[in-house]
Parts: structure tokens; sequence; C-alpha cells
């Protein structure tokens, strides 16, 4: 067996076996990924290339600020202006996956889960209602859906940026024409109503909550909002002038901070090692493995030649390359970390683009669309997603692959083909 097909093989079952124990799916991740490495498909000394340790450190980072920000009360006092301003359960969550979605388009998904969905947890346990699944699964859905909004939601924005030599506002209004700022709205609305069917059944009239929030300390709120501050201002920073792990230093060193203000304030040290046991790390471990699974198939060549058998098949037809862009990059981002992904297909569509002679950014944000929203469609289909899951179960509720896709395939097939419709319309 080659290098290639072992890599295509371990993935394969890699996959197989996280759908089919997903209680289990951090020690699977690290167990493909030693194979991977045990049998050189990823040599170690390839590791730290691999291996996105600004994302390890950046969801680390946030899991600790915001471990402190519940621990504040500040959750619980958004909740009962929350509760103020909604009829029932479903629009409960409705508005927290706007809010979550809005937040997005300027923070990473990843940090805005995070923020967002233990302030729906910690307000379903002041309502003495039992964790609702598809509450968190919003957020994280519509977090994933609003990172292609802007320049600085995504990463994957952030490379088709520089590959385009685009600016902030070119999201908004591009060539004089609609910039992805609002297709990605449009799209968000049409996903707004998906989630209004999905959630028709929690129409439970919201008691208001018996007893008023009282802060305990303002410190973690405004760690919080400097954090978000911190990465808008980072993203601003050309990214040749700036270290490649500059986001997750700059959560983790904010935790640091909070840790070290908690201890000092409370006069132990015992409460820094408190703060660092709510860190999730099962799901750090999970997202590490990963890492290293991916970079494998990406370093046994397999990528390229999917890219390779996508650039004989399309022909010079336009619609059909920009459907199978759209498409096959929904599918690939599925299973895919769409970072790796959409760094071998910025070259291919670039050069689709000079071969057909095209001035439109159609097949770019045709690719963004598919990739950025594919994600959406599995549970392991984007990080945001893996971490989502990882709050429910450290909340005693596992959710299943099928029960995930149940909500996530429709919000999903329908934001996507919104997207796909328009992007064509307006660039076509």
């Amino acid at each position: 067996m080659n290098l290639k097909t072992g890599a295509i093989v371990l993935f394969a079952l890699t996959y197989i076996l996280l759908l089919v124990f997903p209680r289990k799916k951090s020690f699977i991740a690290a167990g493909s990924a030693l194979v991977f490495i045990a049998t050189g498909i990823v040599p170690y000394y390839e590791l730290p290339n691999v291996i996105d340790w600004n994302v390890i450190l950046m969801i680390a980072g946030t899991m600790g600020i915001v471990s402190l920000f519940i621990e504040s009360r500040m959750p619980a006092l958004i909740g009962d202006w929350i509760v103020k301003k909604t009829p029932n359960i479903k629009w409960v969550i409705i508005l927290l996956s706007v809010i979550a979605g809005l937040i997005s388009a300027f923070v990473d998904n990843v940090a805005t889960v995070l923020i967002i969905a233990p302030i729906a947890i910690n307000l379903f346990k002041r309502l003495k209602i039992e964790i609702i699944p598809i509450a968190i699964i919003a957020i994280s859905l519509m977090s994933n859906l609003q990172g292609a909004a802007t320049m600085v939601g995504d990463t994957t924005s952030i490379m088709l940026a520089g590959r385009m030599g685009m600016n902030f506002i070119d999201f908004f209004a591009y060539q004089g024409k609609m910039g992805m700022f609002w297709v990605v709205q449009i799209s968000s609305a049409a996903a707004v109503v998906i989630l209004f069917m999905l959630l028709k059944k929690y129409d439970k009239r919201v008691d208001v909550v018996p007893e008023k929030a009282v802060i305990n300390s303002f410190f973690p709120t405004f760690l919080l909002i400097g954090l978000i501050l911190a990465l808008i201002a980072a993203s601003f920073i050309p990214e040749g002038s700036k270290p490649g792990i500059l986001n997750g230093l700059i959560c983790a060193g904010l935790m640091i901070v909070g840790f070290i203000h908690e201890a000092v304030t409370k006069k132990g040290l015992k409460h820094f090692v408190d703060n660092a046991k709510e860190i999730d790390w099962q799901t750090l471990l999970l997202l590490t493995g990963m890492f290293v699974v991916v970079g494998g198939i990406v370093q046994a060549g397999v990528i390229d030649d999917i890219s390779n058998f996508f650039l004989s098949f399309g022909g010079s037809n336009l619609f059909v390359i920009y459907s199978l862009i759209v498409w096959f990059s929904v599918l690939v981002s599925a299973f895919v970390d769409n970072i790796p992904y959409v760094a071998t297909m910025l070259p291919v569509v670039a050069a689709l683009s000079a071969a057909m002679g095209l001035n439109s950014p159609i097949l770019y944000f045709g690719l963004l669309s598919g990739a950025t929203l594919g994600g959406n469609l599995t549970p392991i289909g984007a990080s945001a997603n893996i971490t989502a899951l990882g709050l429910l179960r450290k909340e005693g509720r596992d959710v299943s692959a099928k029960d995930f896709m149940k909500a996530s395939v429709p919000f999903t097939l329908t934001a996507v083909t919104v997207g796909y419709v328009l992007i064509w319309l307006i660039w076509a």
C-alpha cells in the first residue's frame, strides 16, 4: 500500500469511527493522528505546520475567559434582558442565534460560540428548562454562516482577501456591485426562516426569571470586550507583518491575566487551578488530532488530485465550473477542514479565472460561500460545531450526527442555495 492509498484509508476509517463512536471522538482523533505520524504520512517535523496552534490557543484562551465571564454572573444578566424581550423559547433561541451571527461577522466563529452558547446554557438552567441542544446547534450554524460576511469573519475570508488584494470595505461593495456581506445577510435571513420551522414546537412562554442576577465582578466582562476589540484590531494588521499565532496569543494572554486577577482578588492559587479545569481539554485534543489527520491527506497529495480532476471536468462552461466549485466545496468542507481546502483551491480558481479571461470574482466568491458554509453540514465539518457539541457534552447532552444533521442539512442547503443564486445573478 503506497503513501497516498494509506492516507485515504486512514482518513476514511477515522471519520467512520468518529461517526460511530461520538463519545470517544477526542481519543479516536488523537489515535489516528499518532498512526499518521508513526507511518510517516505526516513526518514529526511537520507537526508545527499541520497543527493550527493559533486556533488551539485561541479556543483554550477564549474558554478560560468565558468561564470567568459565566462565574461573574454577567451571562445571567444578559439572559434576563433576553427573557424580557422575547415571548417564548423559540424567540429566545432565534435572538441568541442572530446575535451570534452578528458577532461572528467580525470575530472568529469558534470564539463566538464560546461567548454566546454559555449564555444560552446559563439561561435555560435559571429558567429550570432542560438544555435544548438545537439552541446551541443553531448558535454554531449561524456563527459559521456569518464567517463569510466580512474580511475578518473567518480564516478563509482572510485568505481570499489576500489572494485578491481585497480590503475590508470590498466585502460590502466590490467593483460597484453588492459584496459578500449582503449576500450572506440575505442567505442568513433565509436560514432564519428554516430555524423558525425547526423550532416551531418550542412555543412555551418564557416566564420572568424569578431572581434578578447580581454581578459579582465586571472584570471578566471588560476582559471579554477587550478580547473582541483586540481580535478585530489584529485582523487589520497585514498578514506578513504579524505572527501567525497572534490571535491565539491574544486569547491565551488575556486568559492568563484573568486567571491571575482571579487568584489575586480571591487570594488563592486554587482559583487559578479551578479555572484551568473549566477548559474543555477533550475538545482541544480532538481538534489537534484532526489537524494532523487533515494535514496527512494534504501531505499525501489527495486534495491536489481532486483539484486536478475538478479542473479537467469543468471544461470552459462558466456555469458548470461555478456550480462545481460551489457544491464540490460544500461536500468537501462537510468532512475536511476548509482552511487547507481553500488554500489548495485558491490557485486553481485563479488559473481558471485567467484561462477564461474573467474579470469577475464569481469563482472566488463561489469558493468562499461553498467552503465556509459546507462545514455546517456535519458535526465534524467545522471547529465551531465541534466546540458547540463539546459544550453540550460537558452538560451531559451528547448529540448524535443524525440529530445534528436534522437541523444542519436544511439550514445549510437553504443558505448555500440562496447564496449560490445571488452570486450568479450579481457576478455572472
